[in-house]
């Protein structure tokens, strides 16, 4: 962009920064998830897989609320689901904390600290940036608040551990869940809807359901949604499960404080790189590019000896892959269809992406107690890696044809 279209264009910094520290909130507790395993489990007795499940069932409501929440965002206001949020969050927390039964667990936890990820997620958030900012600014604009939401990961791993070594598991988790109340106040300056901001009147006009018919007839946004399936399965698997993978290796629990910190932070560098690369280059070769290395670094971890230096290292590398998946594949969605549906359709990409994070989860804590190794659940990641890269390669980066007659404003 030059710089008198900067000018005549700046940047909404109000709703971008409150979005961030949104994304900072929301994304925060449920990546330190894992830190709450093994001292949860030591106190109530219960096995991997009931905590995994939890874990799968808050990853499958994530995706099941968030074409939901993004539509209701879409139509109703994106403050007042993102205000949603921090409530359902903090019920969650308080429901996880009391660790009455594996009921408890499984809905506090699992259901709803899942829906308010889905109301408070990446999707809804950047939906709102996209509305109000140029086309020319949306892929920068979507790396900002990716990388909040990886911000909020490098904090709140050692906020975590910090705070369940000084007072608890149990008490940590209240303690979390008064921070989420402070989502509502904050989301205050991202209210518009659908039809309000400054890219809203150039927008197709369509029904929520010819949205719907026209994406999935549409083989690109299909390749899509396939493809963002793996990054759900790396991603959460990761999250739950490499705390308990460092010590059933012999590695001192701080360097799992260490890694998902490390991982926290270059995810703040790679979400932000992202969001520049996927302005000036292939948004769908940039993310096969991405899959292949995740699958590199994730054979070279487990076949090289391991050691905290290997696990600083791979978590490194991983930090930079994390979420440098989301700025392209937001962006590709709206060049598609254009922002009008946009929550609901990077929504139902992000359905994909959750049916993704069950799997890798559940199955991480499944096979774990049947064959007493992780491994076969690292090696299905890499496999399904390559598969990502594949599919992403002919996907298609314009907007979806549509017919002259139809583009008219009703």
């Amino acid at each position: 962009m030059t710089q008198a279209a900067a000018t005549r264009n700046p940047m909404p910094w109000l709703i971008i920064i409150a979005g961030s520290l949104i994304a900072v909130l929301t994304f925060g507790p449920r990546s330190a998830m894992g830190f709450f395993q093994l001292p949860m489990l030591a106190d109530t007795g219960w096995d991997r897989s009931t905590f995994g499940l939890a874990m799968a069932i808050q990853n499958l409501s994530w995706g099941l609320g968030q074409p939901i929440f993004g539509a209701l965002a879409d139509k109703y206001g994106t403050g007042r689901m993102l205000a949603l949020s921090g409530l359902l969050y903090a019920a969650g927390l308080i429901l996880m904390s009391t660790g009455a039964s594996v009921t408890a667990l499984h809905v506090g936890g699992g259901v709803l600290v899942g829906l308010a990820v889905a109301a408070g997620s990446f999707g809804v958030i950047l939906s709102a940036f996209a509305r109000n900012v140029t086309p020319e600014q949306r892929s920068f604009a979507f790396g900002i608040g990716t990388a909040a939401g990886s911000a909020g990961m490098f904090l709140f791993a050692p906020l975590s551990q910090g705070l369940i070594s000084a007072y608890g598991w149990s008490d940590s988790l209240v303690i979390m869940a008064v921070l989420m109340l402070i989502v509502p106040l904050l989301a205050y300056p991202l209210r518009g809807n659908a039809s309000s901001g400054t890219q809203s009147q150039a927008e197709f006009k369509q029904t929520v359901g010819e949205a719907l018919r026209e994406a999935f007839a549409h083989r690109s946004y299909l390749l899509l949604v396939s493809g963002f399936f793996v990054c759900g399965f790396q991603v959460a698997f990761i999250t739950a499960h490499f705390p308990a993978y460092l010590g059933d290796i012999g590695i001192e629990a701080s360097y799992a404080v260490i890694a998902m910190a490390l991982i926290g932070f270059f995810n703040i560098i790679g979400s932000l790189a992202a969001g520049v690369i996927g302005q000036r280059y292939s948004k769908p070769y940039f993310l096969a590019y991405i899959y292949i290395a995740r699958s590199i670094a994730v054979t070279a971890f487990l076949l090289l000896p391991q050691s905290p230096l290997s696990v600083i290292v791979f978590a490194i590398v991983m930090g930079l892959l994390w979420l440098s998946t989301v700025p392209p594949t937001n962006a590709l969605v709206a060049i598609m269809f254009g922002t009008r549906h946009l929550g609901m359709l990077g929504g139902v990409v992000f359905l994909s992406h959750q049916v993704g994070s069950f799997l890798g989860v559940w199955m991480g804590g499944f096979l774990y107690d049947r064959f007493g190794s992780y491994d076969p659940v690292w090696w299905l990641g890499v496999a399904l890696g390559i598969f990502a890269a594949i599919v992403h390669w002919p996907i298609r980066e314009k907007p979806v044809e549509r017919p002259l007659v139809a583009a008219q404003p009703a």
